[in-house]
């Protein structure tokens, strides 16, 4: 089995039982080496991706916020029309 980038190859079944088995559970020293860095590429895509997430999470943040200060604008501004409409009065028919 390859990792997902082509990486070693693991021998999963019983060719990789045959040399280099110390501790009789069937992986020798270059299969640990294999899962170690696949483990090891595994987690540099989870930063990765916990980085993004990060930004993104961010991103949002800022732009709710923009959001809440342009509604909050929008209704002074809606306030301050409804106001001067009302200070005019009612307009005389023409």
């Amino acid at each position: 089995m390859s990792g997902p980038n082509g990486d070693p190859h693991v021998a999963l079944g019983p060719a990789g039982r045959d040399g280099g088995d110390e501790d009789g559970d069937g992986f020798g020293e270059e299969e640990y080496a294999a899962i170690n860095s696949m483990l090891d590429q595994i987690s540099s895509c989870l930063d990765h991706l916990e980085e993004k997430n990060d930004h993104l999470h961010a991103c949002l943040q800022e732009l709710l916020e923009s959001n809440r200060q342009t509604r909050l604008e929008f209704q002074q501004q809606s306030e301050q029309h409804s106001e001067g409409a009302d200070m005019q009065g009612p307009q005389p028919p023409v």
